[in-house]
């Protein structure tokens, strides 16, 4: 009879809870990873993994988690604590390299207590529909944040990014878009989530193309950018950090 895994999620933000249960095997592992990106891409502040059910049959499938913590490195760079995990599971995720920044934690309950006590990151989300407008809202959301925020040094760059990122979506994706911009360690990030899965291309417009240019000032203007692919489409996330004096 073929191993069954379980990743139910209980809660999404600001705090993620995943509980996984039933057995981890090689077989199994892709769905843990699925599921930790699928929680991931939400940009919560915290994921809590509740593994308090979950048997490691091969320890070798964590592999796959190790991967998504890869993946997800430089975004959305969401810290995870592992919860419950008795004797086995942790030896297991000791012996995988790429989960050695995981946190542990006995009690899920408890640590959900302490994520939730933790002041709330400066941030804002907004929906957004795929229309013309849209530019123009995200700017008029961005400058003010900026400001409020006390990073003013990023309102113009932030304002020109966070326009060609949801261009992109009317020109291309057509579908609703949530834009998130954080404040995190200095560093300003924003995101746009749509609802197509395919990948935006950079182009090499001529001097008389009239389009093609926003992903080259995208890369131009930021420190970092990138796209993580989800099951139900896909997040381009750009990083500004403040300039060296």
């Amino acid at each position: 009879m073929p191993s069954q895994l379980v990743c139910r999620p209980e809660r999404d933000l600001p705090v993620a809870v995943l509980t996984v249960s039933g057995t981890l095997d090689r077989l199994t592992g892709d769905a843990l990873g699925a599921a930790v990106r699928r929680s991931l891409a939400g940009q919560p502040v915290k994921l809590l993994l509740d593994v308090t059910r979950l048997e490691v049959a091969d320890p070798i499938a964590f592999g796959t988690f190790g991967s998504v913590l890869c993946q997800t490195a430089e975004f959305p760079n969401v810290p995870i604590v592992v919860c419950g995990a008795d004797q086995d599971t942790s030896a297991a995720l000791a012996a995988t390299p790429d989960c050695a920044g995981v946190a542990m934690a006995d009690d899920c309950a408890a640590a959900l207590a302490e994520a939730s006590a933790e002041p709330p990151p400066d941030r804002l989300r907004v929906r957004l529909r795929p229309v013309p407008e849209a530019c123009r809202q995200v700017r008029q959301l961005v400058d003010p944040a900026c400001a409020r925020w006390h990073r003013a040094e990023f309102a113009a760059t932030a304002v020109l990014i966070a326009t060609e990122l949801v261009a992109n979506v009317v020109r291309h994706a057509h579908t609703t878009m949530e834009f998130t911009l954080a404040v995190h360690d200095g560093r300003l990030t924003m995101a746009v989530r749509d609802g197509s899965r395919a990948m935006p291309r950079q182009l090499n417009p001529t001097l008389t193309d009239s389009g093609g240019r926003g992903l080259r000032l995208v890369r131009e203007l930021s420190a970092a950018w990138g796209v993580l692919p989800v099951t139900d489409g896909k997040i381009v996330w750009t990083h500004l950090i403040p300039a060296l004096t």
